[in-house]
């Protein structure tokens, strides 16, 4: 088997070990697939996760069920106007007996940190967590500490209620991997949930189905997923298209090009491929690109979104050609359509543009 084949370890453990970690989750989020899995993907990519939607749609549930499915250091930081940036990061104490300074960690050293409702935050406070999710340190009075990896922030707000609250700037939006909003779930999924969690509390019996190590070796298999040049050039021509459109204020960054990359990889393997295709990049083009995008004034008087942005993009920027030969099979013996997905997964068929095979798009993950 070659070192690309599907049957690899590395490719077989991160889809083995990311499926077992999402049915944990959805035992609590009930009717959220989409929204899950892009947490996954997040998690595999070694980003960090932004979750904005209204109040009472699991959120914060969202991120604990997620942090408690992995055996690792968990902290949870509640965001008050309050709130200082030592707080988060930790303070030196002078020690009497040796005459000299402790550091004293702050909560922000855990694999999994949880930051609730972080627009309640000042903005002041909200930059303590710009040094840790870049470069994975924390610097107080002069010294460095380095975080523990797996390292993620998983941090929620409300894009509804603004009295009392700052909005995160764009220089700390920019560093979340993806943002997700949940939305109201449908009545079957709203039913099943009032069956199973009105009477008891789902999380008491939510045990670990992976660890913190074991995540870290899924994390650097994903690293060495397979991306053609074709379609690196095409994540970089997505991404840069989004600098020259009238619409837009501002566009991507260059670290948005890296993390849809590395997102496009994760999704690829938890897919059970050890190769990305143009679905993988597409489909998570909306959680990783829209919240960097700041649209112009007169862009918001017509009522023009993030998301519609990038959909006029995905639809302008032309697709890699699909590859000739015989289709891949995926890990459970299915043959995947030229996708990599198999067909009651991804129904949608291949159309013609200039006489050329390409993928089509699929449908948004919100």
């Amino acid at each position: 088997m070659s070192s690309r084949g599907l049957s690899s370890p590395p490719v077989a453990d991160v889809h083995t070990v990311a499926r077992r970690i999402v049915g944990n989750i959805e035992r609590i989020l009930v009717g959220k697939p989409d929204a899950v899995r892009t947490a996954m993907i997040t998690l595999l990519a070694e980003g960090h996760l932004l979750v904005e939607d209204v109040p009472g749609v699991g959120k914060t549930s969202l991120a604990k069920a997620l942090a408690r499915s992995i055996d690792c250091t968990v902290t949870r930081i509640q965001f008050t106007p309050d709130l200082l940036p030592s707080d988060i990061t930790g303070v030196s104490v002078f020690n009497r007996s040796t005459g000299d300074f402790d550091f004293r960690p702050g909560p922000v050293f855990a694999n999994v940190v949880v930051g609730d409702e972080i627009n309640r935050a000042s903005p002041k406070t909200q930059s303590a967590l710009l040094e840790c999710m870049e470069e994975r340190q924390v610097t107080v009075d002069g010294h460095s500490y380095p975080l523990t990896g797996p390292f993620m922030v998983i941090a929620t707000q409300n894009p509804v209620e603004m009295e009392g609250t700052y909005p995160l700037p764009e220089a700390q939006r920019d560093r979340f991997t993806a943002r997700i909003s949940l939305g109201y779930p449908d009545l079957a999924a709203e039913l099943a949930m009032v069956d199973e969690h009105a009477a008891t509390d789902p999380f008491a019996a939510l045990e670990p189905v992976s660890t913190a190590a074991e995540v870290g070796t899924l994390c650097q298999a994903v690293r060495l997923i397979h991306v053609s040049a074709d379609l690196r050039r095409y994540v970089v021509e997505v991404v840069s298209a989004t600098r020259r459109l009238p619409e837009l204020r501002l566009g991507a960054s260059p670290r948005a090009t890296l993390q849809l990359m590395r997102a496009s990889r994760a999704a690829a393997a938890l897919a059970g491929r050890d190769f990305v295709v143009p679905d993988d990049v597409q489909i998570m083009a909306q959680p990783v690109l829209s919240h960097r995008l700041v649209l112009t004034a007169q862009a918001q008087v017509d009522q023009i979104s993030q998301e519609d942005v990038v959909r006029d993009v995905l639809a302008a920027v032309p697709v890699p050609q699909a590859p000739t030969g015989p289709p891949p099979v995926s890990l459970d013996g299915s043959v995947p359509d030229r996708t990599g997905q198999r067909p009651e997964m991804h129904p949608e068929k291949r159309a013609e543009r200039n006489g050329a095979v390409v993928w089509r798009r699929s449908p948004r993950v919100t």
